[in-house]
């Protein structure tokens, strides 16, 4: 395409928030639709996290169309894997099987969870990990209300350096431990729907 070598990327340089890598940033009930940063790892030019996340080899799973990726401990996956069925846990490693793996990163919302997002996101970015097709990160909320601004940024920050963002409110029934709904709460609707469209198309 025409441009994209003008493209600003705000995951190596903050940028205006309103295009990352050339997709406009759309945001519809909790979720972000569309690309918000690469598709691909970008290699050279991005500096390796401080930390990284194990890699490991999981048992097979006939059934799974994706893995959630806790990228730190209480990062809501036990609670997704129920609202959204579909996937597995990860157990806290990249799962590198020899094929290509959907993976889906989830983070709280908090500075500690924020800051363990973004050192997974620069592991994949920096071509640390192979064998990932990752496909966005989930940010569930920590606290109920709105999220101060230095998180709000801190999450436009970290959204490009990912395919796509998820951003999951707080939940009220998950807090009294309500994790076995009928079906998937209100908040998880365009996340499950995005996450089948997406497997569906791989």
């Amino acid at each position: 395409m025409a441009g994209d070598a003008q493209v600003v990327n705000p995951w190596l340089r903050p940028g205006p928030p309103g295009d990352t890598n050339g997709k406009p940033r759309q945001s519809v009930q909790g979720t972000t639709t569309g690309l918000t940063g690469p598709a691909a790892p970008q290699g050279a030019g991005v500096p390796r996290p401080e930390r990284a996340l194990p890699v490991t080899r999981p048992r097979p799973d006939d059934g799974l169309a994706w893995w959630w990726l806790g990228v730190h401990g209480g990062a809501g996956v036990s609670t997704l894997e129920l609202a959204v069925p579909g996937g597995r846990d990860a157990g806290r490693a990249w799962p590198v099987t020899g094929e290509s793996e959907a993976v889906v990163l989830v983070a709280r919302s908090s500075a500690h969870g924020l800051g363990a997002a973004q050192n997974a996101a620069q592991q994949w970015a920096s071509r640390m990990v192979t064998g990932v097709d990752l496909l966005g990160l989930v940010v569930v909320a920590d606290a109920p209300g709105r999220r101060p601004r230095i998180l709000r940024d801190r999450v436009r920050l970290v959204s490009g350096a990912v395919p796509r963002l998820w951003e999951i409110p707080w939940v009220e029934p998950w807090r009294l431990g309500e994790t076995y709904l009928p079906q998937p709460p209100k908040e998880c609707v365009a996340l499950a729907r995005d996450l089948k469209r997406l497997t569906q198309l791989a």
